[in-house]
């Protein structure tokens, strides 16, 4: 057993500010006794590689490593388990995960804080350009990249700089691959709703591997994954009917 009064812990996503942050806490030889992940069962492919190649880093290091998992698998809880609502009656699973039905995000933040309960201090990453998080903190739980004055956009070139990617397999590009940086705001999970336009476009465009799993989730859930409408296709929110829109508007696209 391990003393928590005295236990300095990071929680990682394998995105680049809370990468950038541990990486950060490595070369300057800040205390950390332990970095933890939440493993949703639905994060790309990017995601688990970079775990795989830090946690190695991590053992070296003699540093803990602990990961965390639903109770429940995120994927049973979005189409299968059986819910009973006043709005809808009895139907199963929540459907999409983001906007105001963050439900995987508030189960993951639980767990994070029940395991973290007691430490000493709790890095998160969160960049110095993103002041309305830092002022919802707790004492303990510590936003070093922004007491060191580190942006989103830094975290990424310190990730870069060291070596760091998120590269997914593409048809678009010439070398076949293509860094979710480069076409995402930032890397959640696969099937996040709270992804703009843009990011759908180029899931859709450079990503048709996930485009799939988004349309098979889409055949599963009633609710259609956003609310895009304009004059000219109307209603679009639905992952099918998304495709068919970013189909027409990438026709003439150069690859990469």
């Amino acid at each position: 057993m391990y003393n928590k009064c005295n236990w300095t812990v990071a929680s990682v996503s394998y995105g680049k500010d809370s990468l950038a942050m541990v990486l950060y806490i490595l070369d300057h030889g800040l205390p950390l006794d332990e970095v933890i992940f939440y493993d949703t069962g639905m994060e790309f492919g990017a995601i688990y590689r970079n775990r795989d190649r830090l946690t190695k880093i991590l053992a070296q290091r003699g540093i803990r490593y602990t990961e965390l998992k639903p109770e429940n698998p995120m994927l049973w809880d979005m189409v299968e388990r059986p819910i009973t609502s006043k709005q809808k009656g009895n139907h199963s699973g929540y459907g999409w995960c983001g906007g105001v039905c963050r439900w995987g995000t508030a189960r993951k933040i639980q767990a994070l804080d029940r395991a973290t309960k007691g430490a000493y201090a709790h890095y998160i990453g969160i960049a110095a350009d993103e002041p309305k998080r830092i002022e919802r903190l707790a004492p303990t739980k510590i936003a070093l990249l922004a007491q060191i004055g580190m942006t989103e956009a830094d975290a990424l070139q310190y990730c870069y700089d060291r070596g760091w990617r998120w590269d997914e397999p593409t048809p678009r590009t010439a070398s076949g691959y293509i860094d979710l940086y480069q076409i995402l705001d930032r890397v959640s999970c696969w099937c996040c709703c709270n992804k703009n336009r843009k990011e759908l476009q180029n899931i859709y465009y450079y990503l048709p591997d996930y485009w799939a799993r988004l349309e098979a989730l889409q055949d599963k859930i009633d609710r259609p994954m956003k609310r895009f409408s304009n004059r000219k296709y109307g209603e679009y929110g639905n992952v099918h009917r998304m495709a068919d829109v970013f189909k027409e508007e990438t026709k003439d696209v150069i690859n990469l």
